[in-house]
């Protein structure tokens, strides 16, 4: 077996891979680019490699880079995680000239596959199921105009050797189509460095499902079952989960014979993942074939207990597969969500900054693949995914209502985070019925996901919440100024909860005899019993017998409670306070309705408009790049451009002034 492997990879991958690579006695040597140095992947490998630069372009993409690092720390194998050089045959090649072993797929299956129209071709020699179109290079918008005619709207531009949503863009009309072409060549170029795009047909109301193979260098083949892929926002993956509740044993037959039969075809070993996009009538076709490690192989682990990482280390020393059909068995339901540093009130736009507070979900159904500790920098000049949170459990909905537990027991501080609307989702009628496409994101949530105007349910509860964490802190307040002694706590205590323009009386006693809490509101009783401490942000109580997890920020009077992705701003006030703070003069706001502000930091890449430009409602006004996403900024109405305030090639932080208007 092999002594030593380098990870040509950064973040929560590589950390997966020196997991596996630990388990079976293979040292690990990092490689790290310059914000990387101190990163958990680097701390846990047992050695580690500075390549400099501070992109990807920079670092993580240069082959003579990474093939120095090999030299240097003479490691006998690579294992290239997903993105990056994953799918590079140049890369490939370059590790076999210096005697070095690649683990993944052969070179002639990574350059197949890897490139989206060849794969299409071999695919539909191979009698693959394949969608219309895509069956060429598209070069300019004029090529791509004459080519949608053929096709028909919709249609989707993607980078012939993309993947994770990059460089991919959806077109209703050609409108849309000139405005999105080169946006999905200039991110092809910058996240692949190749800017070749192919187009074909959007099929409406599509399931994304992909078969994950596995086969060893004698020909020997084995699946290891489907995965839903098809919540999704900006055609990258948010939420996974293995098996398929659309899928019935005779689907799932005719899908693993042709991914197996496609895999074939190209004299394919290691795992790999056939993707297929399918309609609402269960008719199917090929998408693409991904020649590595996805970044959802956590929920195909959980339900199957094989280790697809530590398969891909041994298929690649030259072991035969151990492991024939009839072994692998199918055991409950997993699902993934992926955390990603975004706002997902501001339509998903990427969050950067520090981790000032980071604190993990563990339970035994609980798996996290990270690559983040508290402190960890969350940089521009990489994807905004923090982590890779699963649950797996005996059935999907019991699967489900652990992953929101999970959620809210996950507290992220310092940057904008999904979470919440994860949360929602998992809540959502349409997810657990199953009878949603990838279009499920757009249709419900066209305006994005704001966990302040969310409603509601069981306020009452938060109440009672907000009431007893206010009452902990008297508690210790009293016992700090020795005033303990004559404070009765069993005798009810009186509070009023302000929720915006309501306020509610809240009275709250301990019971000696049950040894809780009994909170009295709106003719309501609930008992209440927690061991929290005072100061930690994660809150979890037994009320009325049942299991709650909260995260709770509290300033003075104010808390900030956030349950099951709502959050909720709440004052615990006495009667006196109640009265002063009716007095109060709210505090005005600034107006900055006449202003473009960046939402995010970033680059500015194009200005589209001029001073003194008039621009219609839904018109481009400037592209911001940050995490190797390319972000169109439009009007929101009809405007006139009164001052232009930054240059192309500025670097933004966020809500910085770009326009005004008049």
């Amino acid at each position: 077996m092999f002594k030593k492997i380098l990870i040509a990879n950064r973040g929560e991958i590589a950390c997966r891979i020196i997991a596996s690579a630990r388990k079976i006695g293979i040292k690990t040597v990092a490689i790290c680019s310059d914000p990387d140095l101190n990163s958990p992947h680097v701390n846990l490998a047992d050695e580690y490699i500075n390549i400099g630069g501070n992109t990807s372009a920079e670092s993580y993409l240069i082959v003579e880079k990474i093939i120095k690092a090999i030299e240097e720390s003479n490691a006998d194998a690579v294992h290239p995680g997903y993105g990056f050089l994953s799918e590079n045959v140049i890369f490939r090649d370059a590790v076999n000239k210096i005697g070095k072993i690649f683990i993944g797929p052969p070179s002639q299956a990574i350059s197949l596959m890897g490139d989206k129209i060849e794969s299409k071709k071999i695919a539909k020699d191979a009698g693959v199921s394949i969608v219309p179109g895509g069956l060429g290079v598209i070069k300019d918008i004029s090529k791509a105009l004459s080519e949608a005619q053929k096709i028909g709207y919709p249609l989707m531009v993607k980078a012939s050797a993309g993947g994770g949503g990059k460089g991919m863009r959806i077109a209703f009309n050609d409108k849309e189509l000139k405005e999105n072409f080169n946006s999905a060549v200039n991110e092809a170029k910058s996240s692949f460095g190749d800017d070749r795009v192919f187009m074909e047909k959007f099929i409406e109301f599509p399931k994304h499902i992909e078969v994950q193979v596995l086969g060893d260098q004698f020909g020997n083949f084995i699946h290891l079952g489907e995965r839903e892929c098809s919540i999704q926002r900006r055609h990258q993956k948010v939420i996974e989960e293995a098996p398929s509740s659309f899928v019935d044993e005779d689907l799932r037959e005719k899908m693993v014979y042709q991914a197996i039969k496609l895999a074939k075809a190209v004299g394919y070993y290691s795992a790999g993942t056939v993707e297929f996009v399918v309609d609402k009538n269960k008719n199917f076709y090929f998408l693409e074939m991904n020649t590595r490690l996805q970044v959802e192989h956590p929920v195909t682990e959980l339900v199957t207990g094989i280790d697809l990482v530590e398969q891909m280390i041994k298929i690649a020393y030259g072991e035969k597969l151990k492991i024939n059909q009839n072994d692998i068995s199918f055991k409950g339901s997993a699902i993934e969500c992926r955390i990603y540093a975004e706002d997902s009130s501001k339509n998903f736009l990427p969050s950067i900054g520090r981790l000032t507070r980071y604190i993990e979900p563990v339970g035994k159904n609980v798996r996290i693949d990270s690559g983040v500790v508290e402190g960890s920098e969350i940089s521009m000049f990489y994807d905004p995914m923090i982590s890779k949170l699963c649950t797996h459990s005996g059935t999907r909905t019991e699967a489900i209502n652990e992953m929101i537990n999970a959620l809210d027991r996950y507290y992220i501080e310092g940057v904008k985070t999904n979470r919440d609307f994860l949360s929602n989702i998992l809540q959502k009628t349409s997810f657990h019925s199953g009878l949603y496409s990838t279009a499920f994101i757009s249709d419900e949530y066209p305006d994005g996901y704001n966990s302040h105007s969310v409603s509601i349910k069981d306020k009452e509860i938060l109440y009672c919440v907000a009431t007893f964490v206010n009452f902990q802190y008297l508690l210790r307040a009293a016992s700090i100024s020795n005033q303990l002694k004559g404070f009765n706590k069993t005798v009810g205590n009186m509070w009023n909860v302000v929720d915006g323009k309501k306020d509610v009386s809240v009275k709250i006693n301990f019971n000696n005899f049950n040894n809780n809490y009994d909170v009295y509101l709106l003719n309501k009783h609930f008992s209440i019993k927690s061991n929290w401490k005072i100061g930690y942000p994660l809150f979890s109580a037994i009320i009325d017998n049942k299991l709650h997890y909260f995260s709770i920020i509290r300033d003075g009077a104010r808390f900030k409670i956030n349950h099951k992705g709502a959050i909720i701003d709440l004052l615990v006030l006495s009667g006196r306070h109640l009265e002063l703070n009716k007095i109060m003069i709210p505090r005005k706001e600034e107006d900055k309705s006449n202003m473009l502000l960046s939402p995010m930091p970033g680059l500015l890449v194009s200005l589209s408009v001029k001073e003194g430009q008039i621009v219609d409602e839904n018109e481009p006004l400037a592209i911001i790049e940050a995490m190797k996403m390319e972000n169109i900024i439009k009007s929101e109405k009809k405007v006139k451009i009164k001052k232009i305030n930054c240059n192309e090639g500025d670097s933004l932080e966020v809500d910085e002034v770009i326009l005004e208007f008049e």
